[in-house]
């Protein structure tokens, strides 16, 4: 299972590099201006620096609603770094422009994706990831972890090489239900991924080891 860090943080994005388990970065418009970053220069050029710290796809999201007006976006992210994956959303103009961009070799990532069926659309015009949000759907009493399971059957069926890229991944047992379905990838904060660290028995076991080693 890939691990993607949800954020526009370049602190914590190199943190979670230097752990040695990243495989790439999650982020959005909302992501950007939490941390302060304003005005489409500064934007584009905050992907480029996303890009210059890990070594996986980094996914930049478009902010049109329309076919064309995606496609140039689109385009334009596409060419400031090898490693962006353009984030589309699963509207109708938004599965056309996936079907576009995956004909001319630009990877895709279609996100707001909440139904098995929104997922098997987005398999079949060629999106490289889909995005199901898993912890929004649990905010609405529906269970996230059967809409990874229904997709991950369906995608297994046709032989869809589209990644299951886990969104709205809150906490690490989200994580690990997601590793135990098949999801391809798991997006989420770097707290979720450090607190796969934590185990108390470790804790325990490393001071009986060390007050041993004192003796």
């Amino acid at each position: 299972m890939k691990f993607f860090i949800d954020t526009a943080n370049l602190a914590q994005i190199k943190e979670a590099q230097d752990l040695g388990v990243l495989d790439g970065v999650t982020t959005n418009p909302s992501l950007m201006a939490k941390e302060g970053i304003k005005g489409q220069d500064n934007i584009l050029k905050h992907y480029v620096d996303i890009c210059n710290i890990v070594t996986g796809d980094v996914s930049a999201e478009v902010i049109a609603t329309d076919f064309e007006g995606m496609i140039k976006e689109g385009e334009a992210l596409a060419e400031l770094h090898e490693q962006i994956v353009v984030k589309i959303p699963m509207i109708k103009d938004g599965v056309k422009a996936i079907k576009y961009f995956s004909e001319k070799g630009i990877k895709t990532n279609c996100t707001l994706v909440f139904s098995a069926g929104q997922a098997l659309l987005a398999a079949k015009a060629g999106a490289t990831y889909v995005s199901p949000f898993v912890g929004r759907l649990d905010d609405v009493s529906t269970d996230g972890m059967q809409l990874i399971e229904d997709i991950r059957i369906i995608y297994d069926n046709y032989g869809f090489e589209t990644e299951i890229l886990a969104a709205s991944v809150r906490h690490p047992m989200h994580i690990i239900q997601c590793a135990k379905l098949g999801a391809d990838v798991a997006t989420c904060p770097l707290s979720a991924i450090t607190a796969l660290l934590n185990h108390p028995l470790t804790d325990k076991g490393l001071a009986q080891f060390l007050a041993d080693a004192k003796k």
